[in-house]
């Protein structure tokens, strides 16, 4: 599996939209590592993943969107 069809398989499964994804992708972010920061339902305390990238994207960049991004597409 290479990096974009990772991308896309986290977009799928976590609900992800496109911006969410170049936020995480600037932030470093990997996408094999979405299960352990995810909110599960025992976990309450945890904020959903979109908007815990959200948060980190506005304090590390202090802005609230990226400039622009690009749309992930399969066999890309």
């Amino acid at each position: 599996m290479n990096k974009n069809e990772e991308w896309l398989a986290a977009k799928r499964r976590y609900r992800l939209s496109d911006a969410h994804i170049q936020m995480a992708k600037e932030l470093g972010m990997n996408p094999r590592k979405f299960g352990s920061i995810a909110n599960h339902k025992q976990e309450r305390w945890k904020l959903p993943l979109p908007d815990f990238i959200e948060e980190l994207y506005f304090k590390r960049f202090r802005k609230e969107r990226p400039d622009g991004y690009t749309f992930i597409q399969r066999g890309a």
